[in-house]
């Protein structure tokens, strides 16, 4: 079925709200139309999902979603329900349903009315449910999270393997969409493979999430205290915290509550009533946290969740990635956290010698990833797009701050002789080593392994005893990353020479790397610089209440009403009609006579009440007349946004920014900045520091420092300053 581009557009925009389309989406949709095999690999929050959507509610018939989750279905199908007015435009077909449910469904689905229809592949394989398919027209067969399919993957699933064998039944050609947020190259040939599908054509968007902020720290004794603490820091943000146990979860859950979180858990262990229930209550935002086993997540399209935590190291890259791909799905901002400890690795290593051999080689090869995920010293984005076969330059890419490692860097030091005693030894022992093979020979190291291979008696045995066995293991991770090296995945991580390698052998330059970790009790949790900026907050404020109460009048999640970027853009346009909401950021015509008229209602009333000049592109309250700069502190602060915020977008750094404050404070404008300073200082500081100012003969910064001998920091004592100043000099 060919298809025209104005066709595409204006469906995107009717239906979803959408202007443009994201990344590789166009070319997708249109390879799909084509009736053609098509293979997405886009990470969370890529959108996916409408790839197929569009598609299926336009093309005649009905779109067959194989998902391997009940919840994901059924969140997929509110969301899809929430573009229309047709409830029946998309169902979930399994056997949690009564039996005049089913009929229901396929009532629906035998009419014409039904143009999505997810299933299970269990259910799929039922004989009864091939033979009512048969008599359908099956527009599509979409399989997501296709990973499942591999056996090298992190989230293997046999029934998955069938798929091919059943789409086959069902009917000849059908097309087949393939899509996953998660694979590894070898992961990805296998899909292909195993669906059949070598024709497929393959889209594949960058794994890089930029608006993620990755940290590690090492988890000690005082962890619990660490993660009230995080929390607290984002109040009022929705996060979830992953464990790898029932037990662990529980212990997290009563700690939250018992410190004022809201919080619930969510693992099998839990009967799914209760299950359902914790999971709606986070959707409609009635709680800030999720705490739970892995089984979690794959269940949710939640687009505002700001933080991931990580309380237990993760088995692999993929599962980490994947779970931390559940953070600033909407393009806001998204902390994420692993609490990383050695006493973790050794309870999963312990867990994986209870496995078949083949299997206990692939789950320590993929912990070995994740172990030097948590120690490398590269920039973890690099990292982790690097393990997904993808390279990134920090000096260029999107985000390429974002993480611990880059703000925090350490010394490097040159490794050109090292490069070519490594280079040197995998090339003469035949490149059938490990990692820790290879730097046990580099040691000196006689481990079973070496002697039976009477390795220790050639000459280049013990030719690295220089350096201990971390900074061979670093040096092979970096150069992993450079390229100058891979792991041969087949056989379980061998190290094998690449051409950049042997380039290197043959003309050596200098090379600099920095040591890897060596975690301590005295590495802090970082807060990273939020980019972006807020709009109207008490607009955003009034709007979420009236979203979250036709949220819950209808039983749906928030969001499924309208995202936070919607609700952001109607904060900075204002908009008082029908016809202008429909032009707000993802709410299209469909959305906006849904329900968008409460909406303009309550804005039009707020634009009245507090006399606001409505302009088409940006609208700000009136103020007097200072400067433009000025002008825009004195109304971002007044709005509350973060200081961060403010200075990200005017380009400013820290100091010239509290120097403005300063000058606007001077003038005899207030400035009420206790929303920040609350976050600066607790309240015993602003206490003593406030007595300071108030019994002083002078605010000279100088003499309070001297005053204080170090107990503050400058900043923090002007920035006191200038509240102390609004509050009783002008």
């Amino acid at each position: 079925m060919k298809i025209n581009d104005n066709l595409i557009h204006d469906s995107l925009k009717k239906i979803f709200g959408f202007d443009e389309f994201k990344g590789l989406q166009k070319e997708v949709i249109s390879n799909i139309f084509e009736n053609k095999n098509t293979f997405v690999i886009m990470p969370t929050g890529g959108g996916k999902s409408l790839c197929y959507q569009l598609p299926a509610l336009i093309k005649e018939g009905t779109a067959l979603v194989v998902s391997p989750l009940i919840a994901l279905m059924k969140n997929q199908v509110d969301q899809i329900r929430g573009f229309s007015n047709i409830n029946e435009i998309a169902h979930v077909l399994n056997s949690s349903l009564t039996k005049d449910e089913q009929q229901k469904v396929k009532d629906d689905v035998n009419n014409g009315i039904t143009k999505l229809l997810y299933m299970a592949p269990e259910s799929l394989s039922k004989e009864s449910n091939i033979e009512f398919l048969k008599s359908n027209n099956i527009s599509l067969l979409a399989i997501d999270e296709a990973h499942c399919i591999s056996e090298w993957g992190h989230d293997f699933r046999p029934e998955y393997r069938n798929l091919r064998l059943l789409a086959d039944k069902i009917a000849k050609n059908i097309p087949i969409i393939a899509l996953t947020a998660t694979a590894t190259p070898k992961v990805q040939s296998d899909i292909l493979k195993n669906l059949n599908i070598p024709d497929a054509k393959i889209y594949k968007a960058s794994f890089n999430r930029p608006n993620l902020f990755y940290e590690v720290r090492y988890k000690r004794d005082s962890v619990d205290s660490d993660l009230i603490k995080f929390i607290k820091n984002n109040s009022s943000k929705s996060g979830i915290i992953y464990c790898l146990s029932r037990k662990r979860v529980e212990e997290i859950t009563n700690l939250l509550q018992l410190n004022s979180i809201k919080a619930l858990a969510y693992h099998a262990g839990l009967d799914s009533k209760t299950r359902s229930n914790n999971q709606d209550l986070f959707l409609k935002e009635d709680v800030d946290v999720i705490v739970a086993t892995i089984a979690f997540g794959m269940g949710i399209d939640k687009p505002n969740i700001r933080f991931v935590i990580h309380y237990d190291v993760p088995k692999s890259l993929e599962g980490y990635y994947q779970e931390t791909g559940r953070a600033g799905r909407d393009g806001g901002e998204g902390h994420c956290l692993v609490f990383y400890s050695y006493k973790d690795i050794e309870k999963l290593e312990r867990f994986i010698t209870s496995k078949t051999n083949s299997e206990q080689q692939l789950s320590s090869l993929l912990l070995e990833e994740m172990v030097s995920y948590c120690e490398t010293s590269i920039s973890r984005r690099k990292y982790l797009l690097n393990y997904f076969g993808e390279e990134f330059d920090n000096n260029t890419g999107d985000g390429g701050m974002l993480d611990d490692n880059m703000v925090n860097p350490k010394e490097k030091i040159d490794v050109k002789k090292e490069i070519i005693i490594l280079l040197n030894l995998i090339d003469k022992t035949k490149q059938i080593y490990k990692s820790k093979e290879l730097t046990d020979i580099l040691i000196g190291n006689v481990s079973s392994l070496i002697k039976s291979h009477k390795l220790n008696e050639k000459s280049f045995f013990g030719i690295g005893k220089n350096y201990d066995k971390a900074f061979w293991i670093g040096l092979i991770r970096h150069l992993i990353v450079a390229r100058f090296i891979e792991k041969n995945i087949e056989s379980y991580g061998t190290i094998l020479i690449n051409k950049k390698g042997k380039k290197f052998l043959s003309s050596p330059k200098t090379f600099q790397i920095s040591k890897d970790h060596e975690y301590s009790d005295d590495d802090k949790i970082l807060t990273h610089i939020k980019g972006g900026t807020s709009a109207d907050l008490e607009l955003m404020s009034i709007l979420k209440k009236l979203r979250k109460q036709i949220a819950n009048k209808l039983n749906l999640p928030p969001y499924i009403i309208f995202q936070d970027p919607s609700l952001e853009d109607m904060t900075l346009k204002y908009p008082i009609t029908i016809s202008e909401i429909a032009n707000i950021h993802g709410v299209g015509e469909g959305k906006a006579n849904k329900y968008g008229k409460e909406f303009v209602n309550v804005i039009s009333k707020y634009v009245e009440e507090n006399n606001i000049n409505r302009i088409d592109d940006f609208v700000v309250k009136t103020a007097g007349s200072n400067s433009a700069l000025k002008l825009y502190i004195i109304q971002s602060i007044d709005r509350k946004l973060s200081f961060e915020d403010i200075i990200s977008f005017k380009g400013l750094i820290m100091d010239e920014f509290v120097k403005e404050m300063e000058s606007i404070i001077y003038s005899g404008t207030k400035l009420d900045i206790s929303y920040c300073t609350d976050d600066i200082l607790d309240e015993d500081q602003q206490t003593e520091i406030n007595d300071y100012f108030m019994e002083a003969e002078s605010d000279d910064i100088k003499l309070a420092m001297d005053e204080f001998d170090g107990e503050y920091e400058e900043f923090e004592l002007r920035i006191y300053r200038i509240k102390f100043l609004s509050e009783f000099a002008n």
